[in-house]
């Protein structure tokens, strides 16, 4: 194959090169600022964290979950937003689960710019769903992902996943 033809990574591709690091660094608090969940893929809000898709996921219901105050480092969340980052990972797994049936998950942070945070102002979880296989012929060879469904069906999925544990 020549080419593989993905325009919806342009918007990604484009937007981080024009953006001030500043601006960046605050993604996450103007989405927990803002009230257009759908457009924004917000699954869940909590107390004092809320669970979002990932717009350029690694895998397929590629969630995260960050606490609505900006904080750099996890030793500085509080209490609160520490054991409700754990509750929601459960949240997440389950909901994962009943939507998607995933085989596995990987779940992590990436903590500081070294530790590889594509927002290290920001701290945040990552939750990615694996399926046994996932990893084909477009992975090995042309570091490829291809995504099964639309990232709006699976916020539809997850979301409905999510009120239905409540």
């Amino acid at each position: 194959m020549d080419r593989l033809w993905s325009p919806w990574r342009s918007l990604h591709v484009s937007s981080w090169g024009e953006r001030e690091e500043e601006d960046r660094a605050g993604v996450f608090t103007r989405i927990a600022a803002s009230p257009d969940d759908e457009r924004n893929l917000v699954i869940h809000r909590g107390v004092h964290c809320f669970v979002l898709l990932n717009r350029f996921p690694y895998n397929n219901g590629h969630c995260m979950i960050a606490p609505y105050r900006r904080v750099a480092s996890f030793e500085d969340l509080t209490p609160d937003e520490r054991c409700e980052i754990s509750d929601l990972t459960v949240r997440c797994l389950g909901s994962l689960r009943r939507a998607l049936s995933p085989d596995g998950f990987n779940v992590g942070m990436n903590l500081g710019e070294a530790g590889g945070a594509g927002i290290p102002q920001h701290v945040h979880v990552h939750i990615v769903p694996r399926w046994s296989g996932d990893t084909g012929f477009m992975a090995s060879t042309a570091d490829v992902r291809v995504m099964p469904q639309a990232l709006e069906e699976t916020h539809a999925l997850l979301r409905q996943a999510f009120a239905d544990a409540d």
